[in-house]
């Protein structure tokens, strides 16, 4: 009986030819021939008339006897009869753990002749290119350890034709055997011939009058197939995106003011050499219409109608938009939440008038019945552990249950940078008062091992590994270990994060760093600094948090070595007392200990915190030098940016910053401490370009005069704003290419008086007359220019292009660079 399984199994498969066992590997029939194979014979005369004195089970190996027989309906004293061996004998295969089943009646002995199914070892799948294994693995129902049955291999072969037919290939088909082991064990392999990728030829449109064949394919998510689209699958054909593109033109007609349109069908056909399709969609626009009266009724008390209806963005005369009333249930919906309403019932009444082509809106809101947050499931997690999600949402179980809340929660989550995707959907509770929260999330990779080269216009060559986990695990916490070097600047740096720090809602961390600076070739000196700092933060209200920071650092400071000719013939160094051209910066040099204490404040109305199309933020924060250590300074920063989407993809940001930084007890503001403005934090001017500079005015025996632009010294004062529209360039998304256009303005100077005074002339060994001063004018400089943003293959890129409108004569412009790109 040992093969009596594989017996029942063998017959035909849907997709192949029946064959024989070959070398151990037998092919796998459909459902229904495994079904017939296993049909009971029906019990003889004999049988139906004996009296059943014993139940003996046999052929089981790993199922015990006490468990066969408590499936079977019969017991010993029982009269035997053929309907219920037929019961006995269908409730045995319907567990799925036999192959076969015999019953057989002995003079009152009844014997139970099982075969169980194998156990399965393995699950092979070979043949696979274009997906994941991994992905099939999951998507399959057959597992390790688990009870082969044929039914389920048939099941599981549906399934991996499926995940090919979404990836475009409909010629894809599975071929299932198994390999049989010792131990009545199996590996189940499911052989796949994946085909060729079936693509989208072109798409057409019949009935469309006002929008152009071109414009409405870019409306749908289906694309034609090209040969430079293949980072992209959206140019494979698929039924469900097809159903999906059916929407999409709705949602695009109905928000053009085509209130009646309607997609009269979508058809998919072959081409006649069954590589691709032909994808016509047949359409009804209707008449366009423009928004009527607009009409807002409530009997809530807190709620008058008039400050409801100036939340709304629909305006009577303007052309109908139907995702408009999904903005304005939201505005209102908001509106309500703010006024104490956290449940109402808004219902938009619609009146098409064809005849004046208006469409009349009257929207009721009432208050909707009080509803609580019976439970929140969380899935999708499979790293993050679900206190880390739950601690970002803004609701509870046992709240009341609050729109608002649950839009935040979802913005909070997103900004984690741990999810690729974030849903949060509402489904009914046991009772008609609650509901269920269910949150899911896709995870995206938190860890990285980093490697990057490149070259830069303001850092020459650069070098950077790294090595980090920002979800750490599954907690939340961030550790990164950096090493990065380039012609101007290495630093080595390691930084810790727990965002919950002893389980309360307090973010504490440490940095630890080295780091070289060469600004030899901009202002003569160099630097190098190592310290450590140890931070906390911890919000005060919702939108709003406070920081507070502890470093302690040393830093060395050395000025480059130039030998100086003087008038009488003498070489000296640049930092020699003889020199009448001594640099300010010499009397900087030397080792120094810096002890910083410093806290920040910062608010936060952003929309989103990745891509913001709506809000504000900004940050205040100040340093104090002096509590310890051999510097003293207040040094005191202001930025933020105010963000809206202009219009289509368009985004519009106004960016600014300031700083302002003062020495105290006698101090001046060393150099390494000033703010040094231009490159990527100034479009338009060189790294340190911007802001006072060492100069010498040189007046020739003829009289002729002439300025020598010498070292950047960096400034006490800055302040810089930023107008910015970031907008897509037209091109296929696949290139990964966006532009901005931006203006830049602001003003970046004022020196101690110490550092920014004339030296005495003198006359060097060519008779020349040499005045040593500084440049240092706190006036406005601009520029403008704009961006391209290249999401490239090897990072993120951005190439500048600015044109210097107001600066200052010993100001360095520089109209092109690229670096890494920084997103606003």
């Amino acid at each position: 009986m040992k093969r009596v399984w594989r017996e029942a199994l063998l017959g035909a498969v849907s997709c192949v030819a029946t064959v024989g066992p070959v070398g151990g590997v037998l092919l796998i029939p459909s459902e229904a021939n495994a079904q017939d194979a296993a049909a009971p014979a029906p019990a003889s005369p004999a049988a139906a008339a004996s009296v059943v004195r014993r139940i003996v089970v046999s052929g089981n190996q790993r199922v015990e006897a006490s468990t066969v027989l408590s499936y079977v309906p019969i017991q010993p004293g029982d009269a035997l009869n053929p309907a219920a061996v037929d019961a006995a004998i269908k409730t045995l295969f319907a567990t799925g753990l036999f192959g076969d089943v015999d019953i057989n009646d002995n003079n009152g002995i009844l014997t139970i002749q099982v075969v169980e199914n194998p156990i399965i070892n393995r699950v092979i799948f070979e043949g696979v290119r274009a997906l994941k294994e991994e992905d099939l693995t999951k998507e399959v129902q057959a597992k390790p350890r688990s009870v082969f049955t044929a039914a389920r291999a048939q099941a599981d072969i549906q399934r991996i034709v499926e995940l090919y037919r979404r990836s475009g290939r409909f010629a894809a088909s599975v071929t299932p055997s198994v390999r049989e082991l010792e131990q009545n064990r199996v590996d189940l392999i499911f052989t796949v011939s994946e085909g060729p990728t079936t693509g989208v030829k072109s798409i057409n449109f019949i009935g469309n009058a006002a929008f152009s064949d071109t414009a409405l394919r870019k409306a749908v998510v289906t694309e034609q197939s090209k040969w430079w689209k293949f980072l992209t699958s959206n140019d494979n054909y698929d039924p469900d995106r097809l159903d999906y593109d059916r929407e999409l033109l709705r949602q695009w007609y109905t928000n053009r003011g085509y209130a009646d349109f309607r997609v009269v069908s979508g058809v998919a056909e072959l081409t006649p050499d069954q590589k691709d399709f032909f994808v016509t969609f047949t359409i009804e626009e209707g008449i366009q219409y423009d928004f009527g009266e607009i009409v807002v009724e409530t009997e809530l008390d807190r709620l008058s109608p008039k400050l409801l209806k100036a939340s709304i963005p629909i305006r009577s005369g303007r052309r109908f938009q139907g995702k408009q009333i999904e903005s304005a249930i939201d505005a209102m919906t908001f509106v309500a939440g703010a006024s104490g309403y956290a449940n109402v019932d808004i219902r938009p009444r619609v009146d098409r008038d064809k005849e004046t082509r208006k469409v009349n809106i009257t929207f009721e809101v009432n208050e909707g019945p009080r509803i609580f947050v019976d439970r929140i499931e969380v899935a999708g997690n499979n790293s993050t552990l679900d206190e880390v999600i739950r601690r970002e949402l803004r609701v509870v179980e046992g709240d009341a249950f609050n729109r608002i809340l649950l839009d935040r929660s979802k913005a909070r989550l997103r900004g984690l940078g741990f999810f690729k995707t974030v849903e949060i959907e509402e489904k009914p509770g046991g009772d008609a008062d609650r509901s269920v929260v269910d949150v899911k999330v896709e995870e995206d990779s938190t860890g990285e091992l980093s490697f990057q080269a490149g070259f830069s216009s303001t850092e020459n060559f650069l070098f950077d590994v790294s090595i980090s986990q920002s979800n750490l695990g599954g907690r939340g916490q961030f550790l990164r270990l950096r090493a990065s070097t380039s012609s101007r600047r290495q630093q080595l740096d390691l930084q810790f994060t727990e965002p919950k720090f002893l389980g309360r809602n307090l973010a504490a961390g440490f940095n630890a760093f080295l780091t070289r600076s060469n600004f030899l070739d901009v202002s003569a000196f160099a630097t190098q600094t190592v310290g450590g700092l140890l931070r906390a933060s911890f919000p005060l209200t919702e939108r709003s948090g406070l920081g507070l920071t502890y470093s302690l650092r040393q830093d060395t400071i050395n000025i480059a070595d130039s030998q100086v000719g003087l008038a009488d013939g003498t070489v000296v160094d640049q930092c020699s007392v003889l020199n009448p051209l001594r640099p300010g910066l010499c009397d900087q040099e030397g080792s120094f200990v810096t002890s910083i204490i410093g806290f920040s404040l910062s608010y936060d109305r952003r929309n989103d915190f990745v891509t913001p199309t709506k809000g504000y933020n900004i940050v205040f924060q100040t340093n104090v030098a002096g509590l310890g250590g051999q510097v003293q300074y207040i040094r005191a920063e202001l930025e933020g940016g105010i963000y809206q989407k202009l219009f289509g993809p368009v985004r519009g940001a106004f960016l600014f910053s300031g700083g302002y930084i003062l020495g105290y007890g006698g101090d001046d503001v060393r150099i390494n401490d000033r703010f040094f403005k231009g490159g990527s934090s100034f479009r338009g001017f060189e790294i340190a370009g911007v802001g006072p500079r060492q100069l010498i005015g040189v007046v020739a025996p003829d009289g002729s005069t002439d300025t020598l632009e010498r070292d950047a010294l960096g400034a006490n004062i800055f302040g810089i704003g930023t107008v910015q529209a970031e907008f897509p360039l037209g091109l296929p998304k696949e290139f990964g290419l966006s532009g901005a256009a931006f203006y830049e303005f602001g003003t970046v100077g004022k020196l101690d008086d110490s550092s920014s005074r004339t030296l005495p002339s003198f006359t060097d060994v060519n008779g020349l007359i040499n005045t040593p001063f500084v440049g240092d004018q706190l006036s406005f400089r601009a520029s403008a220019g704009i961006s391209i943003f290249w999401d490239s293959p090897f990072g993120p890129v951005q190439f500048d292009f600015a044109q210097v409108l107001n600066r200052q004569s010993y100001d360095r412009p520089e109209f092109f660079r690229f670096s890494t790109r920084t997103r606003f």
